[in-house]
C-alpha cells in the first residue's frame, strides 16, 4: 500500500456530522480539506482542531447547490493541494453538505423540492464529476444519505426521495469508477443528536420517542456516525463498494 499521506475533502464540515467526520479522519491520520458555505469561523475552528491532532487542514468555501461554481472550487483545491501537499490529487471525498426540509407531502412546494435536489442530488452528482480528475486512483467516495430512505416519517417525503436518488447514484458511480479502483458507498445515518433539521433533537419529547424506536436504546451521536465513516474509508474496507450502510443503532426495525 502507498505511504503517500492521505487527504480527504469533506463537504459541509464546519458543523454537525461533517465536523465529526473531519475530526475522526484526522484522528485516523488523514489530512482534511474542510468546506463550508457561509460560516468561515466555524470552519476555521475545525481546521484548528484538525491541526491540533498533528494533521494538515485548510478551509475552502463551497456552496454545493451552485453547480457553476464547482470549476472554480476545483481550481482552488488544486492550488491548495500543490502548495500544501505537493500533490495534484486527493484520496477521499465525503459528500456530506446538505439542508433539511420538514413539510407534509401535500404542502411541499416546487421550490422546496428543487432546493433539496440542488444540494443533495445535483450538487453531489456534478461536484463529484468535477473533482474526478483530482481524485486519486484507488481512492474512495462516501455519499451521505439517510435512514429516511428505508423508514417513512411524515414530513420528509422530498428529503427521503432525493436521498433515495443518491443511493441509486452511488451504485452507478461504483460501477463506472471501479476500473480506477475507486470505491463508492452510501452511509445512511438514523436519528442523530445534531442541530440538523432545526434542532428538533433538543426537544425532549421527540428525543424520547426516537429513543424508543432504536434497538440499542438511544439516539446516535456524531461520533457514532463518524467512526463508521472513517472505518469505511480505511484500507480495512478496501473490498466494500456499491453498498448502503445504515448507521442507526437499529432504528424502526
Amino acid at each position: 500500500m502507498s505511504t503517500t499521506q492521505k487527504i480527504a475533502v469533506v463537504t459541509g464540515a464546519n458543523r454537525g456530522l461533517g465536523r465529526a467526520y473531519a475530526l475522526h479522519l484526522a484522528q485516523a491520520g488523514v489530512d482534511v480539506v474542510v468546506t463550508y458555505r457561509s460560516n468561515r469561523d466555524q470552519a476555521e475552528e475545525v481546521v484548528s482542531a484538525v491541526t491540533d491532532q498533528g494533521r494538515a487542514s485548510v478551509a475552502l468555501r463551497l456552496d454545493t447547490s451552485v453547480v457553476n461554481t464547482f470549476a472554480d472550487f476545483a481550481g482552488q483545491l488544486g492550488t491548495e493541494l500543490q502548495a500544501r501537499w505537493g500533490r495534484t490529487t486527493f484520496d477521499f471525498l465525503v459528500n456530506n453538505a446538505g439542508t433539511d426540509l420538514t413539510a407534509p407531502f401535500a404542502e411541499t412546494t416546487e421550490k422546496d423540492f428543487d432546493d433539496l435536489v440542488d444540494v443533495h442530488l445535483k450538487g453531489v452528482y456534478f461536484l463529484t464529476q468535477t473533482l474526478l480528475p483530482a481524485l486519486a486512483d484507488g481512492g474512495a467516495i462516501v455519499n451521505v444519505s439517510s435512514g429516511l430512505t428505508r423508514f417513512a416519517v411524515p414530513g420528509h417525503s422530498a428529503y427521503g426521495a432525493v436521498k433515495g436518488a443518491v443511493e441509486v447514484l452511488t451504485r452507478y458511480q461504483a460501477k463506472e469508477l471501479g476500473s480506477r479502483g475507486i470505491r463508492v458507498n452510501t452511509v445512511a445515518p438514523g436519528a442523530t443528536a445534531t442541530d440538523f433539521g432545526g434542532g428538533m433533537m433538543h426537544d425532549e419529547q421527540v428525543r424520547n420517542y426516537l429513543t424508543s424506536q432504536v434497538a440499542l436504546g438511544r439516539v446516535g451521536e456524531p461520533d457514532d456516525i463518524a467512526g463508521a465513516v472513517t472505518a469505511l474509508l480505511s484500507d480495512a474496507n478496501r473490498w466494500v463498494t456499491a453498498q448502503r450502510i445504515e448507521i442507526s443503532g437499529g432504528q424502526s426495525l
